[in-house]
């Protein structure tokens, strides 16, 4: 599947939004891919893991991603990969993992996000699944919207189906805000929650 396939998919579903939003990073933008809408279709969601999985460089025992966005693909991307599939969660806005999932010592996981922004929700996974004895062998996202890869430094390949550059401005540096334009927080996290 080409880059031009996938985001037919994100048009065709109405996942594909252009205005003004403020991202979960707390970041502003004029795009904003909302995942969930294209995931909620099974065969469409089952395409996109499975060309998702067919690039993923490394073996894995098992697929995280963190709640809330990630939660359905990390379950497909488990599904097309036939290895387990979980995800951590906030409590008290603090990124844990609960509902009993554990790691066998040095467990190798592959970390997925829906969209990837600036990395910040993953690191915080990485740490927890780090803590918990896994060992976190590659990152991937349906949709990578920072251009680059955020883990670079941390030696870890980026699996994407997508890389786009997406403007993103800081609040007070937002040329839709100074037009007065308000903005509108289609995403899962509170500015409490924001990270990623």
């Amino acid at each position: 599947m080409d880059e031009s396939q996938v985001f037919d998919h994100f048009r065709e579903s109405g996942a594909l939004l252009e205005g003004h939003f403020e991202l979960s990073s707390g970041l502003h933008s004029n795009r904003y891919f909302q995942c969930a809408l294209v995931l909620s279709e099974p065969k469409r969601a089952q395409a996109l893991a499975q060309a998702f999985a067919g690039q993923v460089p490394v073996e894995v025992d098992a697929v995280v991603g963190p709640a809330m966005g990630a939660v359905v693909w990390a379950q497909e991307v488990g599904r097309a990969l036939d290895r387990r599939a979980l995800f951590t969660e906030r409590k008290d806005g603090v990124m844990c993992l609960r509902r009993g999932f554990t790691f066998e010592p040095g467990e190798r996981v592959l970390l997925v996000e829906d969209v990837l922004t600036t990395g910040g929700s993953a690191r915080e996974v990485i740490e927890v699944l780090e803590r918990e004895g896994a060992k976190v062998v590659a990152c991937g996202a349906l949709l990578n919207r920072s251009g680059k890869n955020p883990f670079e430094d941390l030696g870890l390949p980026l699996v994407e189906l997508v890389r786009t550059e997406v403007q993103v401005w800081e609040p007070s540096d937002c040329p839709l805000c100074a037009k007065g334009d308000p903005a509108v927080k289609p995403g899962s996290r509170t500015a409490a929650e924001a990270g990623s």
